[in-house]
């Protein structure tokens, strides 16, 4: 038989990454680009460990608004925000 190989899920998984670096090339200053890339890192992170990006950044916020902050309860694998 022939061999089938299919990289349409390897695709869909870079595609932000993609989009995001045509975005970081029209970042003004080396700290902008950085900026985004820490944004993009935290949003992947939360949607690689099944949670919505939108509430583990808000729950983020709120965390780091507090003295002292755990952040090693913070990271992604380590919160539960249901």
């Amino acid at each position: 038989g022939r061999l089938s190989i299919d990289n349409n899920r390897a695709e869909r998984a870079i595609k932000p990454f993609v989009m995001g670096r045509k975005a970081w090339m029209f970042s003004q200053t080396a700290k902008g680009a950085q900026s985004s890339a820490v944004l993009y890192s935290i949003v992947e992170s939360a949607k690689a460990n099944g949670l919505t990006p939108y509430d583990y950044i808000t729950h983020l916020l709120a965390q780091f608004s507090q003295p002292e902050p755990d952040i090693e309860k913070l990271l992604p694998w380590n919160v539960n925000l249901g």
